[in-house]
Formats: C-alpha cells, structure tokens, sequence
C-alpha cells in the first residue's frame, strides 16, 4: 500500500501522477482521479445571490497539522476499503482562476472502492483538513467558510459507515 501526501505551492502534473500510481502493482484493476480546479466565479457568504468574478484564491494551511489530518482521512478511508494506493496533493499560496488546486488519485482491484475512496477523501478534506481560503473578487477580500453542502456531504460517511 503506497500513501502519497504532499502540500505544495507547485503545480502538479497530471500525467506523471497518474504514471506513478499504475506503477505500483500489477493487480491493479482501476485508477480513479479527481483534478479540482479555481474557480473564475465565486458567491459572497453574507449574500448568496451575489455572484462575482473571481481574481485570486489564497490558501493558507498549518504545516505539519494539515498533513497529518490529510493522513487520517486517507487512514479511515483505507481502513473501510481496500486500495493499492492513494495521492492526494492539496496546493496552497495564491492561485488565478482555472489553476490546479487538488489532486486525489486513488487505485484498487476494483472500481467501485476507488471511487468511494476518492470521494471520502474530497468530502473530509472540505470540511476537516486545514486549509485556510481567502478570495479576491476584484479588490473585496472574504474569507471562506465551509458550505453547507460540503458539509453534508461528509456527514453522510457517518450515518453509513459500511457504505
């Protein structure tokens, strides 16, 4: 089993994390991936009919800390299903719209438990790891809270947790 966690300014490509999660066995029977991307438009919180063009994203995290829960959410969702390998790369620091933001890449016998992996992953990170978003909607700066859909969504791992 080949866990794979890094918190970067850089860019990833994708190409090459895909490579390196087929290389790790033979057996593998399915690779899902998931690439998240900037958004270009983004809704204030305290109005949520507003919608405004996005100029920059600015991530923050608590290095160390961020890793380590980045871990525990990959942790518990290996320990529901079975996998060969996960990666997840979480990029922080100033982003443009349309960038790269995450990376989750998982692999597996089957296809099935990759994609619930993959999708435990994205709905934890949301919500659990910490990862601090400032954005820039053309001069008006707000900080970013977790949704309310987001966090539904990872609440359903707990009201299933065999699912």
């Amino acid at each position: 089993m080949s866990i794979n966690i890094h918190v970067q300014h850089e860019d990833f490509d994708l190409a090459a994390e895909y490579t390196e999660l087929r290389s790790q066995t033979s057996k593998i029977g399915a690779v899902v991936t998931f690439t998240g991307l900037v958004r270009d438009f983004e809704r204030l919180q305290d109005d949520p009919t507003s919608g405004r063009n996005l100029h920059r994203l600015t991530l923050q995290h608590y290095p160390g800390m961020t890793e380590r829960l980045i871990a525990e959410i990959v942790d518990e969702a290996v320990q529901r299903w079975p996998a060969f390998g996960v990666t997840v790369i979480h990029r922080v620091g100033c982003l443009r719209p349309n960038e790269q933001i995450v990376f989750v890449g998982v692999t597996s016998e089957h296809r099935e438990n990759a994609f619930k992996i993959a999708e435990f992953v994205m709905d934890y990170l949301k919500t659990k790891a910490t990862f601090w978003k400032q954005v820039d909607l053309n001069g008006q700066q707000q900080w970013i809270q977790p949704k309310q859909s987001d966090t539904e969504a990872a609440a359903k791992w707990t009201e299933d947790s065999d699912e």
